[in-house]
């Protein structure tokens, strides 16, 4: 099946939807300009399109294999990425002092979406190689900096993110593996690991991974955890390549989907190790790690999710049948049946609403570092931090219900592996269950990034959607305007009301009772905000006589059916964010049971 990167919806959404014209004038990223947005995307698209495309279902089909305590990528995934480490695509954000482009991270987001809905199994192999150089840009010292950034930067060597293990799951600070000093500043890393993404492979020289482990004298729980560097290879003074260091993979995973992405069960036999960061401060450095790997993955939600909507486009095309009522034409496309329109129209909408958060996100961050106030960077790290948990949740969910439906508008063909659809189904189902999943996300959105300033991020949100809503009958009357209202409504609503139960120990179950409720309800209402706010951009181009009329009219017509579609269940979700934790406590085992 055929892919085409949508540049243009990528471009519209990050200068009129998120903003990136506001990174470019802080100055902070002199190389950036105007030109070069396109270029890159178009740039990105074309590699995704031409060497990533062909390599997806075979990849499917034929898989990563292990033998011996080693990996190897599946055919022709290591000439690709090596020709994607050549293309610079692993150093886009990156600092240039360690060999990196110095680009917007919001681009960088943009151009990875291409990645992802290509080969998303691919995709996730310089994806977590992107977060193990932030935490290292965060928390490493000099000399690692200048030892594994570099390498890291160029694509040479890849990273890897290594935290669950079998008895542990999510709960961190329950994990058993150890570091113990060698005397010589090193340490012996020993424990056994899962889940591992990419953890082995043949595609770089050498894979570095970063490790949470425990020192012997550490405190029990999650305050007693340290973050560890360690490399597959060990790292000469002069920078070459040593010896075997002492840990293997044992294993993959055999999984629903994304079969060409090694998932390794790891095993660390004395390893030589380097800390990274402070003592026991490792739950900390890693969220560095992890957070940007949480908005990756929204990212990589919403390019399966056009990837699966391109195929269910291209197949109602095709596929005839029946006579239209919306054409009159006989043995019509089924694209012209309404019930098949909704669906493409609804899946277009939504990752539109997704694509929108998570590059809004990527500004956010931007913005965080680079804003010209110190006031302004603080408001813009309220802002990612934020969006962060919806951008990964609300996004991974738009991946598996719009991969679902893409399914759906095959329908028989649907279920055969043969079309496509199924395996971006089948991929899609990952995302939400990565990174923390979605409920994990939940709880974090009402536990920490909400009330962190008191709710100030979040009223910020509701008063700019407040402004674009006075906006908006400029452009519509009625059904699209209200739906907005009360939805905004909504959430303004539901935030005050966790707020309030948050100061309140007592209701402690009953904010998470609604945590996933509400986050549904953000993203919602959210994303048809920044739909709406793009339909505003579209129609003063429109008016000023710019761009392609069909696009503009397209993204006007767009937060329409989100409205009609999305904006209605708000009511809905409100309900739910306020059921209590009562009603949950009266559905027992027993009642489940029963």
């Amino acid at each position: 099946m055929t892919y085409r990167a949508p540049v243009r919806d990528l471009i519209f959404t990050l200068k009129a939807v998120a903003g990136i014209d506001r990174v470019a004038a802080t100055g902070g990223f002199p190389d950036y300009d105007d030109d070069l947005l396109p270029a890159v995307l178009e740039a990105a698209g074309e590699f995704s399109q031409d060497v990533l495309v062909p390599l997806n279902r075979p990849g499917d089909l034929n898989g990563a294999k292990y033998a011996d305590g080693s990996v190897t990528a599946a055919p022709g995934f290591a000439d690709a990425y090596r020709q994607f480490a050549a293309g610079g695509w692993t150093g886009l954000s990156a600092a240039p002092e360690h060999g990196g482009q110095g680009l917007p991270k919001a681009l960088e987001l943009a151009a990875y979406e291409t990645v992802h809905a290509a080969n998303m199994a691919f995709g996730l192999c310089p994806m977590l190689s992107l977060a193990a150089v932030e935490a290292l840009q965060e928390h490493g010292t000099e000399d690692q900096k200048a030892t594994w950034l570099p390498k890291l930067v160029s694509g040479e060597w890849t990273g890897a993110m290594v935290l669950t293990e079998p008895h542990a799951g999510t709960d961190l600070g329950a994990l058993t593996s150890t570091a113990t000093p060698n005397g010589d500043g090193t340490y012996a890393l020993t424990g056994q690991k899962i889940f591992i993404t990419w953890g082995d492979h043949d595609a770089a020289d050498n894979i570095v991974h970063m490790v949470l482990a425990r020192l012997p004298d550490a405190p029990p729980g999650p305050k007693g955890i340290s973050l560890f560097l360690a490399s597959k290879f060990l790292v000469k003074p002069d920078g070459s390549l040593g010896d075997r260091n002492a840990f293997r993979a044992v294993g993959v995973e055999h999984k629903l989907g994304i079969h060409a992405s090694p998932t390794c069960v790891m095993s660390y036999e004395g390893a030589t190790a380097e800390l990274v960061g402070r003592p026991n401060e490792g739950l900390s450095h890693m969220f560095v790690m992890m957070n940007a790997a949480r908005l990756a993955v929204g990212v990589e939600g919403v390019g399966i999710a056009e990837r699966a909507y391109q195929g269910a486009l291209a197949y109602a095309q095709d596929r005839r049948q029946g006579r239209s009522v919306l054409t009159g034409e006989a043995n019509a496309p089924i694209v012209d049946h309404p019930d098949v329109r909704r669906m493409l129209s609804v899946m277009k909408a939504k990752i539109a609403a997704a694509r929108a958060i998570c590059l809004s996100c990527g500004v956010a961050a931007d913005l965080a570092r680079h804003a010209p106030t110190v006031e302004e960077r603080v408001a813009w790290k309220r802002r990612e931090d934020l969006l962060t948990p919806i951008a990964k949740a609300w996004s991974t969910d738009v991946g598996v219900e719009v991969a679902s439906a893409a399914v759906q508008v095959h329908g028989g063909m649907g279920f055969i592996e043969e079309t496509g659809a199924a395996q971006h189904y089948r991929d899609a189902r990952i995302a939400p269950i990565y990174e923390g999943t979605n409920g994990v996300q939940a709880m974090d959105l009402v536990g920490r990034k909400l009330s962190q300033d008191g709710g100030e991020a979040a009223r910020a949100i509701i008063a700019e959607m407040k402004a674009d809503l006075a906006r908006l009958p400029r452009l519509y009357s009625g059904k699209p305007v209200e739906r907005l209202a009360a939805a905004v409504e909504a959430v303004e609503d539901a935030t005050l009301w966790l707020l309030d139960a948050k100061a309140d120990p007592v209701r402690a179950a009953d904010v998470l009772a609604g945590a996933d409720a509400y986050l549904k309800l953000m993203g919602d209402v959210i994303g048809g905000w920044m739909l709406a706010r793009g339909a505003l951009e579209a129609r003063a181009e429109l008016d000023a006589g710019q761009g392609d009329p069909v696009f503009l009219e397209g993204r006007i017509a767009l937060y329409e059916v989100y409205a009609a579609n999305v904006l209605g269940h708000a009511s809905s979700r409100l309900a739910a964010i306020g059921q209590g934790a009562a009603l949950l406590q009266r559905m027992s085992v027993a009642v489940l049971a029963g």
